[in-house]
């Protein structure tokens, strides 16, 4: 009998083993893993579930340095430089060509008129447009009017008058807005008569020129 229970109690403590150590033993899953997308050497996007980025870059460049033009490291000395054959017009001033006719308007010639008076009154006016155009007025070389704004009123000087001939020029200091520079010019005796009127077109740096002959009393 004491067998039997001797027996019973080491089959019970070896079976209550096995199940011990079958609960304390985690239980494994087999992990499934997919096979990763093939590399594309040939820079072709790849389909999958990833961002595919788009090839960048392009065939590279081939130099073969055994030809007649290889890649030179050295300045060129043939090289010619920025602005090479171009032609530009000297006398065409800054925006000459911008707007207005888009010509150039050179010296001009207006003549002349003879007085017996001591003295002449020049006004002068823009008779176009009123864009600003500006005069510097010489009499005989000598700068009598730096700096005279046309408007559309006239405006002017009184020159004293040398025997015989005087040069009077205008020169165009700019064209304003609009080119050409415009004016009318009068010119009045020392009796407040209008002996002379004339128009000129000038361009930027341009002069106009009358001659005044002073006739003797």
């Amino acid at each position: 009998m004491r067998k039997v229970s001797f027996l019973f109690i080491v089959l019970f403590s070896f079976f209550a083993a096995q199940v011990s150590a079958q609960t304390d033993l985690p239980t494994s899953k087999p992990l499934k893993i997919d096979k990763v997308n093939p590399v594309n050497s040939s820079g072709t996007p790849s389909s999958g579930s990833v961002l595919n980025m788009p090839n960048l870059i392009k065939e590279q460049p081939s130099q073969d340095m055994n030809s007649k033009n290889p890649v030179k490291m050295l300045p060129d000395e043939e090289l010619v430089q920025a602005g090479t054959g171009m032609k530009i017009d000297p006398k065409v001033g800054p925006g000459e060509r911008l707007n207005g006719s888009g010509q150039y308007f050179p010296d001009q010639y207006l003549g002349d008129v003879k007085s017996s008076g001591k003295y002449i009154g020049i006004v002068c006016r823009d008779h176009e447009y009123v864009d600003g155009d500006r005069v510097k007025i010489y009499m005989n070389d000598m700068v009598v009017e730096h700096n005279l704004l046309l408007t559309g009123a006239f405006k002017g000087i009184n020159v004293d008058l040398q025997d015989g001939f005087n040069r009077l020029d205008f020169e165009a200091l700019n064209h304003g807005s609009s080119a050409p520079n415009t004016a009318q010019v009068d010119v009045y005796n020392d009796k407040g008569e209008l002996i002379y009127s004339n128009k000129w077109l000038l361009s930027s740096g341009s002069k106009a020129t009358l001659i005044v002959t002073k006739e003797s009393m």
